[in-house]
């Protein structure tokens, strides 16, 4: 099957950087769209970033100018460069991807990683 991990998440003072990021492997055929999302305890999980294949990016309004998505095709992965981080920012991140698997037939349906914890003390 495929799966989504991901690194790089931790606690970090206010105004301090960290960069997730989340790989895919397994019966890859192709991934269109791969994003980053974050939520906090009862709170509806918000897209944070997201990326197309050809590089084309969106940000919430929140994270604009001090977030960057990135991916590399090559290695199935997807960044999140976090700079200027504020306690705001605390959240669980998820990576998710659009993602055609190899199977007969061959099927798309969206994957999710399991999450990793930012925490931005102030």
């Amino acid at each position: 099957q495929v799966q989504l991990v991901e690194s790089g998440g931790g606690l970090v003072q206010a105004g301090g950087s960290l960069r997730l990021s989340c790989a895919a492997s397994g019966r890859i055929f192709s991934i269109s769209s791969m994003g980053w999302y974050r939520q906090t305890p009862g709170k509806q999980r918000e897209l944070v970033a997201d990326i197309t294949f050809g590089g084309s990016t969106n940000y919430v309004d929140s994270v604009k100018d001090r977030f960057i998505i990135s991916r590399d095709n090559a290695k199935n992965t997807v960044y999140l460069q976090m700079n200027s981080l504020k306690p705001e920012d605390t959240a669980v991140y998820y990576c998710n991807a659009d993602i055609t698997v190899v199977a007969v037939p061959a099927f798309i349906r969206g994957f999710w990683g399991q999450g990793t914890q930012v925490a931005v003390s102030s």
